[in-house]
Order: C-alpha cells, then structure tokens, then sequence
C-alpha cells in the first residue's frame, strides 16, 4: 500500500513489492545503511573507547514486531554493530536506553499511531533524540546507494538483551522533583487503561502501581498486536474506555498510543479531558512548582492555552514548526521547562528531551491529586474547567489541478499584513484581539492544505476555519 521514507525514518505497510511496501529488503537495507552511518561517525573516533558501535533496539506490539525486530537485529550484526535488544518496550524507553547504555544510536520499531498493518523503523543518535534533518538525510543516501560493507565473521557484532529497561525507566520517573507519589497514593484514585493491544497497558499499570494508586483496571492489555480499535487516542476511538471509566465508578481513563508516546484522559462522566489539554494541565502544574519566570514550548498547530498558561507565570512562550525535532530543538534554545504538542505528547527535559507518556501520567495524578486532598469534590471535569477554554477546528482541502498554493498563501499573507504572521512553518495568523489563530500549512506527503483554526468556543472555531477554507478555494 505505501512505502514513506523520511528524515526520521521509513514506514509501510508490511507485505508486497520493495521500495513500493514495507518488505524485508527495505527494512535490511535501510538498517545496514544506519549502520553504516553510525561506524563512519563513531567506529574511529569514538574517545570513550567502545570496541563496537552499539544500537540499543525496541519495539511495540504489533503482529509485525517480531519478525522486523528479527530483521533488524540480524541486519545490525551483520554490519558489525552491537545490539542490545530491549524487546517490548516503548519509544520514550528506548530513548532512555540509548543514554543508559552509552550507544551511539537506536531504533523504534514502531508505526505509532498508525493502523495495525503499519510499522517503521525510527532512528535515534546517541543523545536518545530523532536524528536532525541532515543526519537522516545522510541515511537515506546511504541507503539508496546502498553504500555500505558488511563485516567480516571475526567481527560480528554480538546480542545483548535488556529486560530492565522499563523497570529502569519507571524508576527514573519516579525520582524526578515534580512527581509526587505519596500525595498520588494519599489521593485513592481509581484509574482505567486502555492499553489498545500494544505495551501501553502493562507499562502504565506497572507505573501506577508504584506510583500508589490503589484500583488499576486495564483494558486490551495483551500486546498481541490485534488493535482494539483504531489507534490515535481521539475521542472516536475511545468510546469503550469512556464506558468503563463510567462502568468502575473510576476519577479518571487513560489511553495511550502503541508506543506510549502520546496521552489522553478521559474524565470521570465518560468524556474527554482533551487532548490539546494534557501538555497544557502537566505545564500549569510544573510551572507553578518553580521559581521566577519560566519558558514553555509547543508546535504552531497547538492550543493557545500553553501561552495564556505560561504567561500567568510570568514566563514566556514559544512556538516550533510540527514535529518533536523541531520543538525539541527550540525547548533547548529557550531552556524550556517543559513543552511538547498538542496530541498529547509531553516533553519533560529533567527526565529527557523525548515526548514520554509514563513522566506525562506521572506529573498530570500528582497534580490532580494535590487538588483532591484539598477538595474531595474535585474531578477531572472540574479540573479541565479550571483551564483557559479553547476549541481547534480542524479542515483539509483537496488541492486540485491547476491550484497555486503557494501563490495562494502568498495571496494570504498579504491580506492579513496587519495581524501577526510566522511563515516558520507554513503560514499562522493570530489575531491577539480575539484570542483566535489560524493555520495554513500544504501536506509534505498528501495533495492536501491543512487548515486549523481556535477561539473561545467551537462555534467561533468553526466559524474561523470554514472563512479560510472559503478563500482558499476561491483564491485565484
């Protein structure tokens, strides 16, 4: 069905023809061209004196793991390099790991929130951080010269398997200064998961068990792969857990990604906490735990309650072009506290530059349950009300032939001068009287344009949105 290579890896659908699906010939070849990669950085000039390169390798649990771990790992020796295979784990785990371990690069074997028939390869340097736009840019070369030596028999890499990985992870969470178990177990909190067939459902069961909460229910938690339902935690998708948060008389739901990346709530009454929220409530709280004024980043397509948020504080916030690289980059410019995107990915830099579901869950129960030891009454519906209120409409058009975006967006721009205009990534408006932005962007993978509006209300948000979708379309 589709073959996707990218800076940040490649990603298909398993089965069929190379070069056009995910096959075995593209998951060897683009292994032994990160390989490659990693010994012409590493193997000569490495100073702390590592024998071999070493890639640290995990996977989530889709039906297809097994057999592109396989593939992978065996790839990996071929070219020489040492593997240590974490198994099941989850992408913010193998981040961690790679640091840990002191390797020089690693690989998720994840699609994330893509269908079941999707995996990928995605490639970490040895900081446990996405490769920048160069350095995949420099594998995707590799591998399409396929210029790179197998090694020979006498220097194989040789396998290692880490089953502590995650043990390892929780503990470091568990130990960060804004997480707070004794007020999490002090609270009684009722929790359901919804684990969606992947690892997510033992991981954060394992990680609210130490944490001290006293009623965990875990819902599709055998990672087999066979998806539940559709994987992106929208609200669509999470009716089941939405049931039995209601059925357990449970605080509050959590749902996960396969890889455990990405987070969302579900509030006691069975509806959403919000997606664009869970960054915004973990910062709020962070924030107040500090000092002085501190900075926080998102992506352009994120809610503005960050901003209100972090201004509150007396901090100041900034925005990033889409993609964790490219907030991680600028949380390191500002020295951001905290930042991430809005479809639940938090990123917490004490713990590490990596959006991480496990450290989100771990600071969103410890301020939750602060506010419940001062108030009995108070619930997740109260506490998404306690949150400056915004709705983002989302809307796509279908760019036809002989359409101009750029000429379209240029177009844009010139009209709404006046208003406050980044072109960082595609074209955002914000209209600071209002409260209200919109943003323009053209799909680097679709023949689409991406059109996401907010204000105070859905009704304004949708409002906003259908206006520039109109002169969109009507641009000539």
């Amino acid at each position: 069905m589709a073959l996707i290579k990218s800076i940040s890896g490649i990603r298909g659908t398993i089965g069929g023809m190379e070069g056009e699906n995910l096959t075995p010939m593209d998951i060897v070849k683009f292994s032994c061209a990160f390989a490659q990669f990693l010994k012409v950085r590493y193997e000569k000039t490495d100073a702390r004196g590592l024998r071999a390169i070493r890639v640290v390798v995990g996977r989530d649990g889709r039906m297809s793991g097994d057999m592109v771990n396989r593939l992978v790992t065996g790839s990996l020796l071929g070219m020489g390099v040492n593997v240590i295979d974490l198994g099941l784990s989850t992408t913010p785990t193998v981040e961690m790991a790679v640091v840990h371990h002191r390797a020089q690069g690693g690989i998720i074997l994840t699609a994330s929130h893509n269908p079941a028939e999707w995996n990928a390869l995605k490639l970490l340097g040895r900081s446990g951080e996405f490769l920048d736009a160069a350095e995949g840019q420099e594998v995707l070369a590799l591998a399409e010269k396929m210029d790179f030596s197998a090694a020979p028999v006498h220097r194989l890499g040789k396998l290692t398997c880490d089953t502590k990985a995650i043990a390892y992870h929780i503990s470091k969470v568990l130990r960060t200064r804004d997480v707070d178990p004794y007020t999490i177990k002090e609270a009684r909190l009722r929790v359901v998961v919804d684990g969606i067939n992947s690892t997510g459902g033992e991981v954060i069961s394992r990680l609210l068990r130490k944490l001290g909460v006293g009623f965990v229910k875990v819902i599709n938690g055998n990672p087999n792969g066979k998806f539940a339902h559709n994987p992106e935690p929208l609200p669509a998708h999470l009716t089941e857990l939405s049931e039995k948060v209601r059925k357990y008389k449970a605080d509050l739901g959590i749902s996960v990604d396969p890889d455990v990346d990405r987070l969302a709530f579900v509030c006691e009454d069975g509806s959403m906490f919000g997606e664009e929220y869970t960054l915004v409530s973990v910062a709020r709280y962070v924030l107040g735990n500090r000092r002085g004024p501190n900075n926080t980043v998102s992506n352009m397509s994120s809610t503005r309650a960050l901003r209100d948020v972090t201004e509150s504080f007396g901090g100041q916030y900034y925005s990033a072009p889409v993609g964790e690289v490219n907030v991680v980059a600028k949380m390191k410019q500002v020295k951001a506290v905290i930042g991430g995107e809005g479809n639940g990915g938090v990123i917490y830099p004490a713990l590490h530059y990596g959006r991480d579901a496990l450290i989100g869950v771990a600071l969103f129960l410890s301020a939750f349950a602060k506010q419940r030891l001062k108030d009995e009454t108070f619930s997740m519906t109260r506490f998404r009300d306690s949150l400056p209120p915004y709705v983002i409409s989302k809307n796509r058009i279908d760019l036809t032939p002989g359409m101009k975006p750029d000429a379209i967006l240029a177009k844009i721009r010139r009209k709404y001068a006046s208003e406050k205009i980044s072109t960082e990534d595609g074209i955002r408006i914000d209209f600071e009287k209002t409260r209200e932005w919109v943003q323009l962007r053209k799909s680097n993978t679709e023949p689409i344009m991406r059109v996401y509006a907010e204000s105070t209300t859905a009704r304004k948000a949708a409002a906003l949105g259908k206006k520039f979708v109109d002169e969109i379309k009507n641009s000539k």
